[in-house]
């Protein structure tokens, strides 16, 4: 079970590796605008999405629970997640064109953006407990909610961070637009049902915290 549990994280890491990877690197190439390549690259990501989601919701969950020991439930989803998301990297047909290259200050500008977005996630991350997120570690049954860091200012700032990295590529190929779009469709289509699961397990606590921070990623817009 040990081994299980600590190649899921692994796996969890060379996931993330491999999607940054494959965005600055892969993605930056400039090839011939293919439009059949969007529909297939958008339902590739959608069969991602969907594990995402799905197995997130606390119904399914009970169900599993028939299934697998409960302790194995956390790191079965961290493997299911990461191995798609590989698959939606190497599979991903390339979809070409290129929207601007920006440089000089504005070059710099979302850079500095992007870089502010690696650090809201990494806050935000750091909230949650990396190794908890990984699989790694069992949840700790604490019904306390965590009201600190980048979570004093949106409801959900790994959302924030990752618009701030995905669309602020100075070098805005068509692969690396579609790829944004993409996730960020599913992430706001996704946040309901989790502020959902959130009320469910917090209660009270949660409807204070929405009204004591009311924006879901952007402050003072959404």
């Amino acid at each position: 079970m040990t081994a299980f549990v600590w190649g899921g994280g692994a796996m969890f890491v060379t996931a993330l590796a491999l999607t940054g990877y494959t965005f600055a690197v892969t993605w930056a190439q400039v090839r011939p605008f293919d439009a059949v390549a969007v529909a297939l690259d958008s339902a590739l990501f959608t069969v991602f999405a969907l594990h995402h989601s799905v197995f997130a919701r606390e119904s399914v969950k009970h169900r599993l629970t028939a299934l697998l020991p409960e302790p194995l439930l956390r790191s079965v989803y961290v493997w299911l997640a990461s191995l798609l998301l590989i698959a939606v990297c190497l599979a991903w047909r390339p979809v070409g064109g290129e929207l601007y290259a920006l440089r000089g200050l504005s070059g710099y500008a979302l850079a500095a953006a992007q870089l502010l977005g690696v650090a809201i996630i990494a806050g935000a991350v750091r909230v949650i407990d990396p190794l908890e997120l990984a699989g790694i570690r069992q949840h700790s049954g604490s019904d306390a909610l965590q009201i600190v860091g980048p979570y004093r200012w949106v409801r959900h700032p790994i959302y924030s961070g990752w618009l701030l990295v995905t669309f602020g590529a100075a070098h805005m190929t068509g692969d690396r637009l579609i790829f944004a779009g993409i996730s960020t469709m599913y992430l706001l289509i996704a946040m309901p049902f989790e502020e959902r699961s959130l009320r469910m397990s917090f209660g009270k606590a949660y409807e204070d915290y929405v009204r004591r921070v009311p924006y879901r990623v952007i402050p003072y817009v959404y």
